[in-house]
């Protein structure tokens, strides 16, 4: 799970959510469609795309499109009430504006020579830590033998930073120091990766904080020497609509395959996930969502029209839970479950699995119907660390067996951790709860559980 210093992170087109929701409120008591409760949510709705930094000419284009949809059904499904069948519309709308299916990318998997991935972008927009990211997905979820190369010349934080990422997810990196040609780089680390049993390379470039000749220049030659098998731009959704211009100044320049957006877990209006396939004609392929590096996902225009229109996102929720599953681990720990076994170092593994799936709020929020219940709910993902100071403080005798917290090692454990005995005695008192219910449940008792009566 993202370890982010932000406690609470707003969830990406939120504010367009509401919005829209305010839009079809417009039908609800109305028997039908008409073609004045049409118009007045095909206002709301053009609003709301505008106030989320959609371009006009792509929201009215947008709308134009819905409102067609909407007078042309208005005679038929009398038995749908009008404002779901305005939201099916919009449903359908979204998906297609955002490019209708997720689409791959050209790794190069299965040929003779590695495949070859340019990563372009502006400065500050994640490029380098996006490059890490997509290294661990391919090596994870792939199967394939990464070679990362620093081509950034420019900025030694960022030969760093990269350094630090391959080592973090066990991928090898290609880096020279003394030489500033990023085409000759590239050229150099495409032969080493051939010579080394490398499948595909990912080449991480320089970036400027605006368009300029220079980098265009650059990145192009970069291109022209590399060939490589895929081209993608990686933009900050959270400049809005300057990153829908700022993509098709580079597509305009270099022809990239495909859009990776990310920091859309920040407080993000939604425009460039809205427009930037409709601007440049590219789709969108990967979304950046958090730190950490399992924190990228393929992009899904359905799955992400669900969660505009707040309808959760369960098929990416149980994507994210299987990638975290251990069977064998599952087995063991069901075993100490019914011996009324589980321990802390147990609860530790468990917490960490969640960890990696994502921050508490954005997953919750893929659940049908828990947007709307969450919205004023604040969920401090901070919280996990007190538990995880808590249980580290611990000796791993008091872990592995938490009938032998007495009072004493309750203090110590206190001082250990920076918190008061009371935090302490409830975190205890919460595991132990926690620990029954699951003792319970793994023997059948649900009916007792919940206060019920067996049969007799």
């Amino acid at each position: 799970m993202p370890q982010s210093a932000i406690p609470i992170l707003k969830i990406m087109f939120e504010n367009l959510q509401d919005k829209l929701d305010g839009a079809f409120k417009n039908l609800k008591g109305d028997g039908k469609l008409t073609d004045l409760n049409v118009a007045t949510s095909i206002k709301e709705i053009r609003r709301a795309l505008v106030g989320a930094d959609v371009n006009y000419k792509i929201a009215k284009e947008f709308t134009d499109k819905v409102k067609e949809q909407a007078l042309g059904s208005k005679n038929i499904l009398s038995a749908v009430k009008p404002g779901e069948m305005m939201v099916k519309i919009v449903l359908d709308e979204l998906v297609e504006l955002m490019g209708g299916q997720s689409v791959g990318i050209n790794t190069g998997k299965g040929t003779k020579d590695p495949g070859i991935i340019l990563i372009s972008g502006l400065q500050g927009s994640g490029k380098t830590t996006f490059s890490g990211k997509l290294a661990h997905f391919l090596k994870t979820k792939k199967q394939q033998r990464p070679l990362l190369v620093a081509c950034d010349v420019y900025r030694p934080a960022a030969i760093n930073q990269l350094t630090v990422l391959s080592e973090q997810i066990g991928v090898a990196i290609y880096k020279e120091v003394e030489n500033k040609n990023p085409v000759s780089i590239s050229q150099n680390a495409i032969e080493y990766a051939r010579n080394n049993n490398h499948d595909v390379v990912i080449v991480d470039t320089a970036g400027r904080l605006a368009v300029d000749e220079e980098m265009m220049t650059e990145i192009s030659n970069i291109k022209k020497g590399i060939n490589p098998t895929e081209t993608l731009f990686v933009v900050d959704s959270m400049t809005g609509q300057d990153a829908v211009n700022t993509a098709k100044a580079f597509n305009d320049r270099i022809d990239f395959d495909g859009v990776v957006l990310t920091k859309l877990d920040g407080d993000t209006r939604g425009g460039a996930a809205l427009s930037v396939k409709y601007t440049v004609g590219k789709p969108i392929k990967f979304a950046s969502t958090g730190e950490t590096m399992e924190t990228l996902d393929v992009f899904h225009p359905d799955r992400m029209a669900n969660r505009i229109l707040g309808m959760g996102d369960i098929v990416s929720f149980v994507e994210k839970a299987q990638e975290q599953f251990d069977e064998k681990e599952a087995k063991r720990l069901e075993k100490k479950i019914k011996k009324n076994k589980f321990d802390f170092d147990d609860f530790l593994s468990q917490l960490n699995q969640i960890r990696k799936m994502g921050d508490l709020k954005s997953l919750m929020k893929m659940i049908p119907g828990m947007s709307k219940a969450l919205k004023d709910v604040e969920i401090d993902d901070k919280a996990f660390n007190k538990v995880e100071a808590i249980i580290y403080s611990m000796t791993p005798k008091e872990r592995g067996n938490p009938e032998v917290l007495n009072m004493s090692r309750k203090k110590r454990i206190a001082k250990g951790c920076g918190q008061d005995i009371h935090q302490i005695n409830m975190f205890i008192k919460q595991f132990d709860q926690m620990k029954k219910m699951m003792h319970s449940m793994s023997k059948g008792n649900m009916g007792n559980m919940m206060g019920g009566r067996k049969r007799r």
